[in-house]
């Protein structure tokens, strides 16, 4: 341990150290070393989950041994066939045979859910989808991350990770009129762009944070995500307190932050105050300008909702913006609220009506259109949405044009008909004022029974595919070359057509790299490796964009940099993560094959296996993560479900 190290350990800790001392199983907390924590909580989402469930039924896992786990239903709602109401009722049976409980279709969006019902802070969450950090919002820790590292969690296994830098937000004054949340989150976009949180933990501290409330942190925690970061943590103060109390959960309401004095690897200043109304152009998050550059441009689609803008006053402000008015012609004005109390709350307090008297469309709770399960914009026309991403056609359209921004920008832009600064609107800045008594009902869940059932599969549910191990040589071609940034909605899409086969895995690989290599899937599923930028796997922690390439053959990426929780998915289904740099990478391209020699040995030693091209020219690579001994166990056995197969057969534990 260096010396700055032991300073930390000893001295007054940051939150983010606090929580880790009291859940580390593996390892020394030192930034960039492999440790592994002890998980309380686990939490799924229906486009990923059947694939936890059939993880749990491939390994022999009988019942969760955690303390608490949630299956919700929040993706693929759009019942347009069997498929999504056979996941239901699939996920229904696997909650309960499983020990899960089960937050069924109308409950609402997951991180907003569970927030309000079961985040607790100081514990650890381990969802199975990107935004599952948004839990920081309570001084509570969360991770995203693949389907078979949560089956392993409730396994008993504790979850394998790299030590995160920690790195402070100093947050002081308050926020301007107009400006809200979201454009605090796209500040720290404009900083650092969707790379620049890579490796890190943000940790929020400061006499702001009395201006933001827990919703508000849930945006920011939320949006911390499209930084690359692994988690964003704010401290349980008053505010959550308040926020848990009012809920009927003060026995959950314990007070933690960081030490005074705690040590941090940088810290910077936000200053509220200094902020303006932003937007995130086409088609990254982190393509932020102020909303003045932009405004003028004729918008065809305003689309409220999902985890990042949530909260009750996140439509309040809306409403109390329309009211009295009407969308502009032409312009469809999407309305998604995110939970079932939620929207209790907007009808008890009257904030429903105006939306719809202003010509807005009411869809379910849920995710809906942020993930392109429905309101897919029309084509050549710009859609402004306050939802976390902006991947090429993420939204369901192929050739979309979406802009992010937060709800006050949205309202200003429906009543106008074009990109609006809510500043040049002649009203007063909207102030809505929450119910003093939020609903809230527990009713809503269902929880398991004592007597597990059997799981219920419809005709298009199919089992986990199972991999052959690492052998001694490979002598790969590259299918692929691709750049930076790539997104897992961009290896794997999203959206009506794809979502409804996430439980059939042999179908759903037909939709690999669909929209940047449509015959990829097509060419076979010989062994290969694919070749990319920077950042490669950024976005969603799906590991269908793991699994499927695998299926046709993925063997090994090379990238300057993968994305930690993809490169967790690729080693959990046995790909090599390897990480080249920029003079390394064009001498592969040119050459166009890739030859590995003695894989297994070297891999079993924590070693890169020896690569060099055609020509014998040796190429230097690095690991992509840190690899634990389970993951190398993993990687030789040729992936999570063959590894947990071969511990079974043999008479050990998975976990």
């Amino acid at each position: 341990m260096t010396t700055d190290s032991k300073a930390r350990a000893n001295g007054p800790r940051s939150l983010l150290r606090k929580i880790v001392d009291a859940h580390l199983a593996e390892g020394t907390a030192e930034t960039g070393r492999p440790i592994a924590l002890r998980v309380d909580q686990t939490l799924m989402q229906d486009a990923n989950g059947t694939l936890v469930m059939l993880a749990l039924e491939a390994m022999g896992i009988e019942r969760s041994a955690l303390p608490l786990g949630v299956q919700y239903v929040d993706h693929n709602l759009l019942q347009a066939d069997h498929r999504n109401a056979d996941d239901h009722r699939f996920l229904r049976s696997a909650a309960a045979r499983f020990g899960l409980i089960l937050a069924p279709p109308g409950t609402g969006i997951s991180h907003v859910v569970h927030m309000a019902h079961f985040g607790r802070p100081g514990a650890v969450l381990l969802g199975g989808d990107s935004h599952t950090p948004a839990a920081g919002a309570l001084g509570m820790l969360g991770i995203g991350a693949g389907g078979l590292d949560l089956a392993l969690a409730m396994a008993g296994a504790p979850h394998p990770m790299t030590m995160p830098s920690v790195r402070g937000v100093r947050v002081t004054g308050r926020l301007p009129p107009w400006v809200g949340a979201k454009d605090v989150a796209l500040e720290m976009l404009r900083r650092h762009g969707v790379a620049g949180g890579r490796g890190a933990v943000w940790e929020w501290f400061g006499p702001g944070l009395d201006d933001l409330s827990v919703w508000d942190r849930h945006v920011i925690a939320n949006m911390g995500t499209e930084t690359g970061a692994v988690a964003t943590l704010f401290p349980a103060d008053d505010a959550v307190r308040d926020f848990l109390t009012a809920r009927g959960r003060a026995n959950d309401a314990a007070p933690l932050s960081a030490d005074a004095g705690a040590r941090y690897d940088d810290v910077q200043d936000l200053d509220l105050s200094t902020l303006e109304p932003l937007v995130a152009t086409p088609s990254s998050p982190g393509n932020v300008v102020p909303v003045s550059r932009v405004a003028g441009a004729a918008v065809a689609q305003v689309y409220l909702g999902s985890s990042a803008n949530p909260g009750w006053a996140d439509a309040a402000i809306v409403a109390e913006v329309v009211a009295g008015g009407r969308a502009a012609d032409g312009v469809s004005l999407d309305v998604n609220p995110a939970s079932r109390d939620i929207l209790r709350d907007l009808v008890a307090t009257g904030h429903l009506a105006p939306l719809i008297e202003a010509g807005a469309r009411l869809h379910q709770v849920g995710c809906n259109g942020c993930i392109g399960m429905g309101q897919a914009p029309a084509s050549g026309r710009r859609s402004l949405r306050t939802v976390p991403r902006n991947f090429p056609g993420r939204s369901g359209t192929v050739e979309d044009a979406v802009y992010l921004s937060g709800p006050q920008v949205a309202a200003a832009s429906a009543l106008r008909g074009a990109i609006t600064d809510p500043r040049t609107l002649d009203r007063a800045p909207p102030r809505p004022r929450p119910p003093a008594r939020p609903a809230h009902d527990p009713a809503q869940f269902v929880h398991p029974p004592a007597d597990p059932p059997p799981l219920d599969k419809g005709p298009s549910i199919t089992a986990m595919p199972v991999f052959d191990p690492l052998p001694d040589d490979l002598d790969l071609p590259l299918r692929l070359r691709l750049g930076d940034d790539v997104s897992t909605d961009e290896i794997l899409p999203g959206g009506a057509g794809v979502l409804p086969w996430r439980s059939n895995p042999e179908r759903l690989s037909a939709f690999t790299f669909r929209d940047l290599a449509p015959d990829y899937a097509a060419a076979g599923n010989g062994d290969h490796a694919i070749l990319a930028g920077a950042n490669y796997g950024q976005g969603s922690s799906r590991e269908h964009a793991a699994m499927t390439p695998r299926m046709l053959g993925l063997r090994v990426v090379l990238a300057d940099t993968i994305a930690g929780t993809h490169a967790r998915n690729l080693v959990n289904f046995g790909v090599l993560p390897l990480s080249l740099d920029g003079d390394a990478r064009d001498a592969v391209a040119a050459a166009g094959r890739l030859r590995l020699r003695g894989c297994r040995d070297a891999v079993a030693r924590g070693a890169v296996p020896a690569l060099c091209l055609p020509d014998g020219t040796p190429v230097h690579a690095d690991w992509a993560l840190p690899l634990s001994d389970r993951q190398t166990a993993f990687l030789l056995a040729g992936g999570c479900i063959s590894w947990a197969r071969a511990a079974s057969a043999m008479g050990r534990t998975t976990a």
